[in-house]
């Protein structure tokens, strides 16, 4: 380590104002978790050259890894600034963050149970669970933990609703370790072990089989790992997987679906399987909003790994096989666009596919089967 760079410890010991922190990860990763205090610059050069960098003041640079920070931290020193990067960058935070605590289960439970958690969290949860009546009695369901924080509430909201005891049905909180690095499986098993979720963790090696795949590698990644959550649950006795997929993915869904595949198609709030006799694929957090799963998070002083594959475990920024933000970030991106002239455009998206009018469609599938408005026009 040189002096361009500085470890977490010595961070804590900087006088309060004597620095600025900054993060220089693109602004999905900002959004997902970042140091208290830290502000978004994803382009730090070009806010060297618009003159928005203090040069009273230490800059203490991050990115996941450090590989950009230090970089950055490089060209900054060189134009005259005070500017250094964070050790190890944000992954060595995390680690220390994150470091296995006591169970904290019963005081975040609390926090579901207040008014606000109820009506945000607790609330929309069991009404996705009535409206597409999701849950059976007899049913045995593996709660899929991928390590984030949507699936990380949707096991707290599981235990919640399987303490009031409304109906009998028993839980396994399955965790696929599908070529996790060694941070990323920390991270999930103390956040685990903090939140009081009794993992089953399985592992395999799809990261590594579809690491070479240039066409839509996280296309493929995505089956491969449904398909061994579904045997693995099906070996442990349960007929159902439940996956924290929450309204914002629904109405991205849509979007990317008329966007980039000319189709118009929804993700759905449950499916049969059809490829495992007897499963079923079900999503309870289909009316809960990210903004309101980000505050649970933010309020529980909660950490948790972004995506933790080999093409996204870094910021993109310290990526070095070029590749673009998902489609999926990149409709993020615009509905959070359009959001600012239209405040009620999610709603609008997500009602859509509720209210399509087959009449005005001069096309349509049924059953794999195309459609025509033809086929009746002269009739009508």
């Amino acid at each position: 380590m040189d002096e361009l760079e500085i470890t977490i410890d010595e961070l804590a010991d900087l006088p309060e104002g004597s620095y600025t922190l900054i993060d220089v990860r693109d602004e999905i990763s900002f959004a997902y978790g970042t140091l208290e205090g830290a502000v978004s610059e994803p382009d730090i050069i070009g806010a060297a050259n618009g003159g928005r960098l203090p040069k009273d003041r230490r800059l203490v640079l991050f990115c996941m890894h450090g590989n950009e920070s230090y970089a950055a931290a490089q060209e900054l020193s060189r134009r005259g600034y005070d500017a250094v990067s964070l050790h190890d960058g944000y992954g060595a935070w995390l680690r220390k963050q994150t470091a296995r605590q006591e169970d904290r289960s019963l005081e975040i439970e609390q926090g579901i149970r207040t008014r606000s958690g109820r009506k945000k969290l607790l609330s929309p949860f069991c009404r996705a669970v009535r409206d597409y009546e999701l849950i059976s009695p007899g049913d045995r369901i593996a709660v899929c933990i991928s390590g984030g924080k949507d699936s990380m509430l949707m096991a707290k909201l599981f235990q919640e609703l399987a303490r009031q005891n409304r109906m009998p049905f028993e839980l396994v909180f399955l965790c696929m370790d599908p070529g996790y690095n060694e941070l990323n499986r920390l991270v999930i098993e103390n956040n685990a072990a903090t939140l009081g979720i009794p993992l089953t963790v399985f592992e395999s090696e799809i990261f590594d089989a579809v690491y070479t795949i240039e066409k839509s590698p996280c296309y493929l990644c995505a089956r491969m790992r449904r398909g061994h959550l579904y045997a693995k649950a099906k070996e442990l006795g349960c007929n159902k997987i439940a996956l924290g997929h929450h309204y914002d993915d629904v109405i991205e869904t849509i979007l990317m679906s008329m966007l980039w595949g000319a189709q118009i198609q929804t993700m759905m709030p449950k499916l049969h399987s059809t490829n495992f006799e007897g499963m079923e694929l079900i999503r309870p957090m289909y009316y809960i909003r990210e903004d309101d799963i980000k505050a649970w998070r933010d309020a529980n002083h909660l950490h948790f790994i972004q995506c933790a594959c080999h093409f996204t475990d870094t910021c993109s920024s310290c990526r070095t096989d070029g590749a673009a933000v998902s489609k999926r970030m990149d409709t993020k991106l615009l509905i959070q666009k359009l959001k600012k002239t239209n405040p009620g455009v999610e709603k609008n998206i997500f009602n859509s596919v509720n209210n399509v009018n087959i009449d005005a469609l001069p096309s349509y599938k049924r059953d794999g089967v195309k459609h025509s408005f033809l086929d009746t026009y002269d009739s009508e």
